[in-house]
């Protein structure tokens, strides 16, 4: 297994352990990235789950702990509508290495040229929560572009098996989440409504392990704000040209077993690099579909990763 792959495995059975997964979803989610015969293995090691709690069955794609469209978490007051008369927003199409790739686009309706920052989606694919967090971005006077990873298999909305999407995510190579988000970043770098040398990305969970991979795969990058998610392996630090704010969850001890060694290989490589703990907050905890939502923590973090763009690409 690669890295991500891990990260996903170790993942799904802390949900598993936690309650927030029942035996069949854990079960389904693992087998798609190790097999059957090990899936069964692991979660036969875990024992039952701590939690006493009963758990649904998801309904779409962005189902438990990192977002659940049906779940009872009052909306994010940092929520943007997609008819908001500030922003345009939609999906499109860019021509790419093998067929379209698609992102959805938000941006300004205002006259001008605004920064761009790339948006990555979790191990669910491009859902609704994600397409908000791109509205959010442009809101606060950017281009946000949240590629949706799964574009060759049609787009996240297409595939059948909604646990079968981490899978399909751990198991592409690395590079080429990187090359995607090239290709739309070299896309909207054209487009006159972009500031093409003034470029940021932000990611949760899976999606902030592949803020870290753009983050030393694509020099350009200014500012980086990976959410607990798992980091590079040290040997690509000195790749990193982007000033790096990692935000993490106190709770989310899997995540934050991997900070001294990031935090020791950044600092050693004088890279820009700041770390924020939240808290009594779990991993996810951004997230306003899912169970582990604070929105305390969530707003808070979200000014902070505002603040961190407005410093590396507007000032």
């Amino acid at each position: 297994m690669n890295y991500l792959q891990r990260y996903l495995v170790d993942e799904f059975v802390e949900d598993y352990q936690e309650g927030l997964l029942s035996r069949r979803q854990a079960l389904q989610r693992i087998a798609g990235i190790t097999g059957v015969a090990l899936a069964t293995q692991l979660l036969a090691a875990c024992g039952q789950p701590t939690s006493t709690q009963p758990v649904g069955e998801p309904t779409a794609p962005g189902a438990t702990a990192d977002g659940d469209p049906t779940a009872a978490s009052a909306p994010s007051t940092t929520s943007v509508l997609a008819d908001d008369a500030e922003i345009s927003a939609a999906m499109t199409q860019i021509p790419g290495d093998g067929g379209q790739v698609l992102a959805y686009l938000a941006r300004p309706t205002a006259e001008g040229a605004y920064p761009i920052v790339l948006v990555c989606h979790e191990n669910r694919g491009l859902t609704p929560h994600i397409e908000d967090v791109a509205r959010r971005i442009a809101k606060a006077g950017y281009v946000g572009v949240a590629v949706d990873l799964l574009w060759r298999e049609g787009g996240t909305a297409q595939v059948a098996d909604a646990d079968g999407i981490p899978g399909l995510l751990s198991g592409a190579p690395p590079e080429r989440h990187v090359q995607d988000f090239q290709t739309a970043l070299e896309y909207v770098k054209g487009q006159p409504f972009a500031q093409a040398d003034r470029v940021g990305m932000v990611g949760f969970c899976f999606g902030g392990g592949v803020t870290w991979l753009v983050a030393a795969g694509v020099p350009e990058l200014r500012a980086a704000v990976p959410f607990y998610g798992p980091p590079v392996p040290t040997g690509e630090v000195p790749k990193i040209n982007a000033a790096v704010l990692a935000i993490y969850a106190e709770r989310d001890s899997r995540i934050n077993q991997t900070i001294p060694e990031i935090e020791a290989a950044m600092q050693q490589n004088s890279k820009t690099y700041r770390k924020s703990i939240y808290p009594g907050v779990d991993h996810a905890f951004h997230n306003d579909t899912g169970q582990r939502y604070s929105a305390e923590a969530a707003q808070a973090a979200w000014g902070e990763a505002l603040a961190w763009f407005e410093q590396y690409l507007k000032a």
